[in-house]
């Protein structure tokens, strides 16, 4: 990747977080990353591939750290609570506004639109691996835990921007807790 492509991608990824997607535009994201239109023309043909791209960069960290959570040969029960632990750790940190994927998909709610396409693409995988995971403790509700796992995280993502950080957290964790307590007496 150009230098000049990371340096327009870093910046619209922190100002799309920050501000929303559709309140930043094209030449605030030129401005900020100090390029000209053209090249970031030449990287991006569109606002839209700019999101997607955005979108696609929180992805793969998000992947790489559940994909670390599940190679450091812990249980599936010890990588759902390391997957759960990233999460509260993400909402405590500053600057925390909730997530990029539910913040994106309320902004570009037409399901055919690239943009919700990304956030669907990256949920589909999420919840994909969160069940998989339980499938792995060789418990029969593997799909039901995993919807679960994955509504506790979205109320939670919500929340934390919301109230006390510390406090939805701490609820979060106490809440994958006790679903994987409530799992080991089946």
């Amino acid at each position: 990747m150009s230098e000049a492509r990371t340096r327009l991608l870093d910046t619209a990824s922190g100002l799309f977080y920050a501000e929303g997607l559709h309140a930043v535009g094209v030449d605030r994201v030129i401005a900020e990353a100090q390029v000209t239109r053209a090249t970031l023309y030449r990287h991006f043909r569109s606002k839209d591939d700019l999101l997607v791209a955005y979108l696609t960069q929180v992805d793969e960290a998000i992947r790489a750290r559940v994909n670390a959570a599940r190679d450091e040969g812990a249980s599936p029960e010890d990588a759902i609570r390391a997957i759960g632990r990233g999460i509260a750790d993400d909402i405590r940190r500053d600057g925390f506004r909730g997530c990029a994927f539910l913040n994106a998909a309320a902004e570009y709610p037409d399901h055919e639109h690239p943009v919700h396409q990304a956030v669907l693409t990256h949920r589909r995988w999420f919840l994909d691996t969160v069940t998989g995971l339980f499938a792995d403790t060789g418990k029969p509700d593997a799909e039901p835990a995993g919807r679960h796992f994955v509504m506790m995280r979205d109320g939670a993502m919500a929340a934390g921007c919301l109230t006390d950080p510390e406090a939805v957290g701490d609820t979060f964790l106490r809440g994958v807790e006790g679903l994987l307590r409530y799992r080991s007496s089946l």
